[in-house]
């Protein structure tokens, strides 16, 4: 059996690897004129590289370390030496430098918020949320919503966006409470997912995450074909036809391994007969800038470039430097409702805004050599980053057709993963998730054929 695969990002290409390891024939067609997805990599400095999209991971992602292992990868630990600054706005807070990284915010009030989270995602079916007890209900209301009602400090109800923005590139007000949950849960927890050391964030892809994409597409040669966009997939009793701007192409199987609003812009023969998106499925809204330095000045300041700021555009900031210090680099995460707002500044407002609020908040910066954004929200071929955001009433409905597959037609990406939603971590793991599944269909496929022989024989 042949198989197409729809998409080159981290899902896409490790289901094409793992299929063509088993001998059978891959394409993978990617819209883009490079591979990766959301991973995406700029070089801000002869041979270094800092991370546009996804970067970071933890020792539970073990898929993901297993991948790096076999394509010769390491990781640099993500840097949070020195003391953090935090711009909240309140005039009992101000702008104030602190050891380590809790906000100069009541620690009651926001430890009453983590319990109330923990509480809501420790009450969840991570592997089918939509069945959990009270489901119906959690998928009824927002993040907002639950905030009002649960969240009685202002502290709490400042740092609650700034929270969720940072965790999941969304606004409150865009995600269902299950969504929230479920996000929560599937990472590995409210504590786990917020840390650096011990964490989901301890630690970066030397070089870059987008070398995971670059070097299983490297294996997989000629069968990856680039600028190809999928416009319609039909099926009929002998195969499927996927047709492209430029070409189409038959094959036994399919796999879609695209975020859920870009697999609803296909035109499906027979049509889907539950969509992969829903009216209130937003896109994660993210803007990544990176600010370059000749070096990382802030640490001689004592401060570790980590920031969580009230305003914006740069709600919180890490440093991403390179190990050997040839640059320093600021990342500065614009999320929520502040993307979208950014997203519609021209390129030197966006400049002007991000380098004056890294001044403020690391006072003695020079002026950056290098300045980049990356605009996740309006980004064509992936309609925005982390991952789609699933308003109320998604996982109702969407939930129990993610990975059932369409006849012919399969479903890989980190929107179908209930491990590590939105990571990189589940977007590896739906890739073999999908790889598996169909390599047991050919299997059963070749002996009903053979049993199919000897009963005529």
């Amino acid at each position: 059996m042949s198989v197409v695969v729809v998409g080159a990002g981290l899902a896409g290409l490790t289901a094409a690897a793992d299929l063509a390891a088993r001998g059978v024939e891959v394409t993978v067609l990617e819209a883009r004129d490079r591979v990766g997805g959301r991973t995406h990599g700029i070089e801000v400095a002869p041979g270094t590289w800092v991370d546009a999209g996804a970067a970071y991971l933890g020792g539970r992602h073990t898929a993901l370390t297993a991948l790096m292992a076999e394509l010769d990868l390491k990781t640099t630990p993500t840097t949070m030496t020195g003391d953090s600054r935090f711009a909240l706005g309140s005039t009992q807070t101000g702008d104030q430098t602190r050891p380590g990284r809790f906000p100069p915010l009541s620690a009651v009030a926001l430890g009453e918020m983590f319990d109330a989270l923990d509480e809501l995602t420790g009450a969840l079916r991570a592997d089918a949320p939509w069945l959990s007890a009270d489901a119906a209900l959690l998928d009824t209301r927002t993040a907002a919503e639950w905030a009002a009602e649960h969240l009685r400090h202002p502290d709490a109800r400042l740092f609650f966006p700034l929270f969720l923005g940072e965790m999941m590139a969304a606004d409150p007000a865009d995600v269902s409470v299950l969504h929230m949950a479920f996000y929560l849960r599937s990472g590995g927890g409210v504590r786990y997912l917020n840390a650096f050391a011990g964490g989901a964030q301890e630690d970066r892809i030397d070089g870059g995450a987008h070398l995971l994409c670059q070097r299983l597409a490297a294996g997989l040669g000629e069968r990856v074909r680039l600028g190809e966009p999928v416009r319609a997939i039909h099926q009929d009793d002998d195969g499927v036809t996927v047709v492209t701007a430029t070409a189409s192409l038959r094959a036994g199987a399919v796999v879609v391994a695209v975020p859920p609003t870009l697999a609803d812009a296909i035109d499906y023969r027979p049509g889907l007969p539950v969509p992969r998106s829903g009216e209130r499925t937003a896109p994660g809204c993210a803007v990544k800038v990176h600010l370059v330095y000749p070096t990382p000045a802030w640490r001689e300041h004592g401060l570790s470039g980590w920031s969580v700021n009230a305003r914006g555009p740069l709600l919180s900031t890490v440093d991403d430097s390179p190990a050997d210090g040839a640059v320093g680099v600021l990342t500065g995460f614009v999320t929520g409702g502040e993307a979208h707002r950014f997203a519609e500044l021209s390129a030197e407002e966006q400049r002007e805004r991000a380098v004056a609020q890294a001044a403020r908040l690391f006072p003695g910066l020079p002026q950056p050599i290098g300045f980049h954004a990356t605009d996740w929200v309006n980004e064509d071929y992936s309609r925005g980053c982390y991952a789609a955001l699933f308003g109320p009433g998604d996982w109702l409905r969407l939930g129990p057709h993610l990975v059932t597959p369409h006849r012919r037609v399969h479903w890989a990406g980190t929107e179908t993963s209930t491990e590590f939603f939105g990571l990189m971590e589940g977007a590896i793991r739906s890739g073999h998730r999908v790889a598996a599944e169909i390599t047991t269909e050919i299997t059963t496929e070749i002996i009903t054929t053979h049993e199919r022989r000897d009963i005529h024989v």
